[in-house]
């Protein structure tokens, strides 16, 4: 039965297969770095599936000008590349529509970490080649080590150079089949310098740089330990699949067993060292017999400690149900090709293996291939905690002991009635039923009293001579001690059942709870709502009062509270802040500062501790029992992942409001130099020439370089003005000063002000005459209506309509603004309103600031309306339309 059980397929590895069947293999050429000749590898493969019938087609190849690459191409079908115009450059990308429609049985899409061209279905070319596998297509593809997303760290302290364009390592997983295209470094370094990888002048700073043999010897340990990886999750996915008994020895892998003995933390300790030193994944498997529950708390603390441990060294942690330890340890091991098997030497008296047998002894000889490790480890113990355990509070025995008299009693009455029927042997059953009804009920203790009890009456009883304690036939005695053995047996067995099932619902309930608490931590957004719901959870499952603090502005304060609660008094400060410092519980019931109220345990990852957690109740002692503790250790652990991943997006997020500061400021920087320059360069020169040729210059050039240093003058000052702005914007100082006006008269007032920069343009105003007041800003209103007119001016080619619509609507008032020019690129309605973001230039068009239509949305959205930004539906230009509320006011112009 139990050999039945190991040959059975693995359920996951079937499904796996399953999916892997029902979409194309993907198959990966990955090199160490650039120029080790994936691509051409990639085409020798692929000119081969051709010759083998295999239709195949290039999606997108890069050959980088390689004449020995582009010989390759010739005699494949190639699908067109589409072309997509950005910032005023032509980028040609793989066309993933029609190659869908092509529908080849494979296709080839080069360098996978690519980032497609805005505009594009996907960002990334490699959610391209996942498309493809999912519409049946088969890929081949190129990848560089240094791209692979776990890796980007360590590729960044090996060369110094962080790549962006990184892929998953789900990708990765996803692979079929990977391939190493691999050379020296030597040969490597010689194809660049022979001009086969970079131009001459740039391949002599990359081998200066990124390609010295040094690097490239690291990066291709790293290509080989990562395809190792992945085929070693291939070898074992096989074997579950095909229910394989191993294991393989292709590869090493390390299982460490634990149990309760004093030297688990040796023993964990010790395989982490073998796994470094064979660079091999580890786990660590405990497997709990029927006897855990009577375990010592002490021992269950020191259990508990060791897998604790092991997980922080990087192993995956197991705990399985067993009967018969040594078969299921093997079974385990063969199930997940383990090759070394580590297990701590046994500190049973020889007597006690002979009798109960020796698991060690048992490993050994059904070990088959595994190698195995016994380990003395000495007499090492786990770190005390430095907490004083509460005593477990055990409930009153006695009602339990009354139950069994109970049902005793009711045997003997039962055997009463059927003393006329039954032979006195049968009835001994009578009595088996009351035992075993005691033991369920109270367990081992009253099962052991309802035997001897049941034994004494069914002798007094039933037995002749009756009602005395003396048995005069042979066969009675006889029968009464069988009676006595069945009668302990069965209890003690009904009891260790008994206390099973209650383990196995307590575990339940357990799990459950700490399942919903990290489904509830895992959607939680925000750091407040991650410490209520922590707060909450402490203190409904160990019915105890909690506080939580964190760290802010360099000292711990109270963040969180059930029941809410912010007090604490100078002994608790101190013992908050010793946890914190020292990473170690102190307070109530602790070795440190025990006269505070509460005890305060660290919040720790492993990167230390990242907040303190505050316990107490209202009774005097130690807070938590060993169970309690071990629990807490589980909630705090959740608790302390879920603060961190908190801190980390928030560390993110900074980062990124960085990065586009940083940008901001180089944008402005670059506006300022052009901008600025550009028109004090005109003033100069105008004022110069006027100075010094004064009276050379006619009549009219004297005006008209008066009119260049007054327009230039206008312009600097829009400028600035529109800098002034941005920076009131963005400092949150922008606050309308509003009253009741006609949008009739706000758009005269603008196009009075813009009347040198629309006069090349036909000007045509449309707004309906009884339109309601608006409760605007004049000021900031004009100011966007103007930036929105020298936008239209700028973009529109000379002679061309400015159009001016107002009208009112169910949504509110709305003034449209329309124009002639090209139009606005697609992908870009959003992004002309951000800062010094300028769209490509017509021939056309005078340069701009790029901060007029950002200026434009903040007015408008200051004094609560909106902004949209849209092509024109029956002609090319640009169509911005602005919506006001109404206001409730007489309606008609004010005049």
């Amino acid at each position: 039965m139990h050999s039945g059980k190991e040959r059975r397929p693995s359920p996951e590895a079937l499904l796996e297969r399953a999916d892997r069947e029902a979409r194309g293999k993907l198959k990966i050429f990955l090199g160490a770095a650039p120029g080790v000749g994936k691509t051409y590898e990639m085409l020798l493969s692929a000119r081969a599936m051709q010759a083998d019938g295999v239709d195949v087609v290039v999606g997108v190849i890069e050959t980088h000008g390689r004449p020995e690459t582009e010989a390759l191409i010739q005699g494949l079908e190639i699908v067109p590349r589409r072309s997509t115009d950005y910032k005023g450059q032509v980028l040609d990308e793989m066309d993933l529509d029609a190659l869908i429609e092509r529908r080849p049985a494979l296709a080839l899409v080069d360098e996978l970490a690519h980032t497609n061209a805005p505009g594009s279905r996907h960002p990334k070319r490699y959610l391209d080649a996942l498309e493809l596998l999912a519409q049946g297509i088969d890929v081949y593809t190129t990848l560089n080590i240094q791209h692979v997303e776990s890796l980007n760290d360590v590729v960044a302290q090996i060369t110094r150079i962080r790549v962006k364009e990184t892929v998953p390592d789900s990708v990765i997983d996803r692979a079929d089949d990977i391939e190493i295209v691999d050379i020296t470094p030597q040969d490597l370094i010689r194809r660049l310098q022979d001009g086969k990888v970079y131009v001459p002048r740039t391949a002599q700073r990359a081998i200066e740089n990124y390609f010295s043999a040094g690097n490239l010897t690291a990066l291709r340990e790293l290509a080989l330990r990562r395809t190792a990886q992945r085929v070693d999750e291939q070898l074992l996915n096989h074997m579950q699949a095909h229910a394989i008994s191993g294991p393989w020895a292709a590869g090493e892998r390390i299982l460490v067993c634990l149990d309760h003995g004093r030297n688990g933390a040796a023993l964990v300790r010790y395989a982490r060292r073998q796994a470094d030193r064979l660079r091999a994944p580890w786990a660590a498997l405990h497997l709990e017999a029927a006897s855990a529950a009577n375990l010592p708390e002490k021992d269950k603390d020191r259990l508990a400690a060791c897998m604790r441990l092991a997980e922080q060294l990087g192993a995956d942690t197991v705990t399985l149900p067993a009967s018969s330890i040594a078969r299921e340890i093997i079974a385990y091991a063969n199930a997940n090709n383990f090759n070394h098997l580590i297990i701590g030497k046994s500190n049973k008296p020889r007597w006690r293996e002979v009798w109960e047998g020796s698991i060690t002894h048992d490993l050994i000889r059904h070990s088959g291939t595994i190698s195995i490790h016994v380990m003395s480890g000495g007499e090492e113990e786990i770190v005390s905690p430095g907490v004083r355990s509460a005593t477990p509070r055990k409930r009153p025995g006695f009602k339990h002991y009354i139950a069994s008299t109970v049902f005793m009693s009711l045997a003997v009455a039962i055997g009463a009635l059927l003393d006329r029927t039954l032979d006195v042997r049968n009835l001994a059953l009578v009595f088996l039923m009351g035992v075993m009804a005691s033991a369920v009920k109270g367990g081992l203790g009253p099962g052991l009293y309802a035997s001897l009890f049941g034994a004494v009456t069914f002798s007094f009883f039933f037995l002749e001579p009756r009602y005395t304690l003396s048995v005069r036939d042979p066969e009675s005695v006889i029968a009464l001690l069988f009676f006595l053995g069945t009668a302990l047996i069965a209890s003690n067995l009904t009891a260790a059942v008994q206390r099973q099932a209650t383990a196995a619902r307590q575990r339940a309930r357990t799990a459950e709870d700490l399942y919903l608490f990290s489904k509830k931590l895992a959607g939680t957004g925000t750091l407040d709502d991650v410490l209520w719901a922590t707060a909450y959870q402490i203190a409904s499952m160990l019915k105890l009062r909690v506080v939580i603090l964190l760290q802010e502005d360099g000292t711990l304060s109270v963040r969180a509270g059930y029941p809410p609660d912010d007090t604490l008094v100078d002994a608790d400060i101190a013992a908050a802040k010793w946890a914190w410092e020292h990473n170690r519980p102190a307070g109530r019931a602790a070795d440190t500062l025990p006269g505070a109220k509460r005890l305060y345990l660290p919040l720790r990852t492993g990167r230390g501790a990242i907040g303190v957690v505050g316990l107490d109740n209202d009774k005097q002692g130690p807070l938590l029992t060993p169970e309690q503790q071990r629990l807490f250790d589980a909630l705090s652990d959740q608790a302390a992942l879920a603060i961190e991943r908190i801190h980390l997006v928030a560390d993110v997020d900074n980062a990124k409001l960085a990065a586009e500061t940083d940008r901001l400021r180089t944008a402005l920087l670059t506006s300022i130099s052009h901008d600025l320059k550009t028109p004090l360069a005109g003033i100069l020169g105008s004022a110069g020439t006027l100075k010094d040729f004064w009276g050379k210059l006619s009549e009219t050039s004297r005006e008209d370089l008066l009119s260049t240093v007054i327009e230039e003058s206008e312009r600097l000052n829009r400028f600035i003005g529109n800098l002034l702005d941005m920076t009131r914007i963005g400092a949150g100082a922008l606050e309308p000063n509003y009253a009741l006006h006609y949008l009739g008269d706000i758009v005269g007032s603008a196009l009075a002000r813009a009347t040198k920069i629309t006069g090349a343009h036909k000007i045509e105003v449309a707004i309906t005459p009884d339109l309601p007041m608006l409760r605007i800003d004049p000021v900031l209103f004009e100011q966007a209506v103007f930036n929105l007119l020298d936008n239209a001016a700028k973009y529109s080619p000379e002679g061309s309509r400015i159009e001016i619509r107002g009208w009112a609507d169910d949504t509110g008032i709305v003034l449209r603004i329309l124009d002639e020019g090209p139009g606005i690129p697609p992908g870009d309605a959003e992004r002309i309103f951000d800062s010094f973001y300028r769209v490509r230039k017509i021939d056309y068009v005078t340069a701009g600031t790029g901060l007029g239509l950002s200026i434009c949305r903040g007015f408008i959205e200051a004094m609560g309306g909106r902004i949209l930004a849209e092509n024109r539906p029956d002609r090319p230009g640009a169509m911005f339309t602005i919506t006001l509320p109404k206001t409730n006011s007489p309606q008609g112009n004010p005049e």
